[in-house]
This record gives structure tokens, sequence and C-alpha cells, in this order.
């Protein structure tokens, strides 16, 4: 029997949306909705993506699968809509993909992350310049900025970022997360002021330790 990751990833690939958001709520009346998005939705859009490095799905296959996917969690979100959040909080986060990345749908689920703690999120999608990036950062001024990627090769443009987010002056946090953070050993980028998220239970510790309150005293 297939797990869930792989039962999810099959309806992603079939375009069966009705389905797929079907399956998630069924999973929701027996797990949390962290491991929902943790241990299903975000392993079976890996999972799609390891099928399209080894050339068993098409680019075709994988962007029906991401449309599907996004479908279902602009679904979910639009379900909890009048859910009261938790009380607001001063701090601000801007989220978005590197420059050529054109993988996203993690970032949707940090940014609603973010959102459930609290915090003001500015999500900008996937693909961003430096240059657009910086210019939205210098005007809402977050305490966290978090990049995205999810491939090797991004990894000379995230340094690149870094250094550069590193100038401004009321020094923000800098997460780094995405498929690429929890494939490969970024231990190299970590800092007081950067830090490698790999995935949403990593996230979420930080949230439960209460590490945001590290910004004051570092801002």
């Amino acid at each position: 029997m297939a797990e869930h990751h792989e039962e999810l990833a099959h309806l992603f690939l079939e375009g069966e949306e009705d389905e797929a958001l079907s399956y998630i709520d069924e999973l929701l009346n027996s797990y949390s909705r962290f491991y929902v998005f943790e241990q299903v939705i975000t392993q079976s859009m890996y999972y799609i993506g390891d099928l399209w490095e080894k050339n068993k799905i098409s680019v075709a296959d994988e962007h029906l699968a991401t449309a599907v996917c996004d479908f279902v969690l602009s679904k979910l979100k639009a379900d909890t809509s009048g859910v009261p959040a938790r009380k607001q909080r001063k701090h601000k986060a801007i989220l978005f993909g590197v420059e050529k990345e054109q993988h996203y749908l993690g970032m949707k689920m940090v940014a609603e992350t973010f959102q459930d703690y609290g915090w003001r999120v500015r999500y900008l999608g996937p693909n961003l310049t430096l240059e657009h990036s910086l210019a939205q950062i210098k005007k809402y001024k977050p305490d966290v900025i978090g990049l995205s990627a999810a491939l090797s090769y991004r990894l000379p443009t995230v340094k690149g970022l870094i250094q550069q987010f590193e100038k401004l002056e009321w020094r923000p946090l800098i997460m780094v997360g995405g498929r690429m953070a929890s494939k490969f050993d970024l231990e190299e980028f970590e800092s007081d002021r950067v830090m490698v998220i790999k995935g949403l239970p990593h996230l979420h510790q930080w949230f439960k330790e209460g590490r945001e309150g590290v910004i004051n005293e570092t801002s």
C-alpha cells in the first residue's frame, strides 16, 4: 500500500483536484494539520521532484502536479480563514524564492506558519531578482527575510543574497529554506544572522522555543 505522500502525489499527477482535496480532508480527521503539511503535502512534492529528476515524469506532469497542489493549499487556507488567529505581533517577515527558482509551494506553507504565529507576512512569490527583493525589503524592513531554493546550483545566488542582506542596518534574521536546505549541508551559511531551516518541524521548533525574541536583541 502506498504511503500517504505517494498516494497524494499520484492524485496531483493525475490532475485530480477534488480527489486530492478530499484525501487531505480525510487525513485531517486523523492527523494534525502540521503532519499533513510536512509529512504528506511537502513530501509528495519532493517525491514528484525526484520523479522529474529521474526522467520518470515530464515537465508538463510536474507543472500539472504543482497547479493541483496550489489549488489544494488555497482551499485549505480558505477553509481556515474564519478561525481566530493568534494575537497579532509586531514582527514582520518577507518570504520569496530566489531568481530563476520556480518552486513556491513550500514557501506558501512557511508563510501560513508565520501567520499562524501572529506575524505580519509579505509573500513575494518565486523567481525574484536581488533588485526587486531588496527594494521591497528596504521599504518593509522585516525582522526576518526568508529565502527559498530547491536545487544545488542556486547556491551561488543564495550566497550572494545573504551577503547583500547582511549589510542591512537593522540587522534582520535571514532564513534559508526549501528543498535545497533539506538535501544539502549548508552549515557554511549559518551565523548569528543566518539560519538554515530544514523543514516545517524546524521552523515550528524555533517558534515554540520563543527564539523570535532574539531578533529584538540583535536588531
